[in-house]
């Protein structure tokens, strides 16, 4: 199964997400790749478009979804976020049936200096 999204990504703790202005957006998709469990292979960008951030982070990767925290790849960015490059780890905080899912995101960007 193929699933496309285009969500809000918030400071907040509302699911589904109410009236709270959004930080970003999640724009992507992700498909499950195994047949024994229900594991995932996702790749997206966060879009920020405000006064403090403009320009996008691009993540990619397993989303292991038995693992209690998971790492996905930064492999670039645009704007603000030029070349970037580091480790998003993620974590479900919550879930509403087969449509709604929260998840926590502690992301690392790394710089290299030459």
């Amino acid at each position: 199964m193929l699933v496309v999204f285009d969500d809000p990504v918030t400071e907040g703790t509302a699911l589904p997400v109410g009236d709270e202005e959004p930080a970003a957006r999640a724009q992507g998709f992700y498909f499950y790749d195994k047949k024994e469990s229900y594991n995932a292979w996702f790749t997206f960008s966060l879009v920020f478009d405000s006064k403090a951030c403009k320009g996008t982070l691009n993540l990619m990767g397993a989303d292991l979804i038995d693992d209690e925290t998971r790492d996905l790849s930064v492999v670039g960015g645009t704007g603000d976020f030029f070349m970037a490059r580091g480790i998003a780890t993620i974590r479900t905080d919550a879930t509403e049936g087969y449509f709604y899912f929260r998840l926590k995101m502690d992301i690392k960007l790394y710089e290299c200096h030459v």
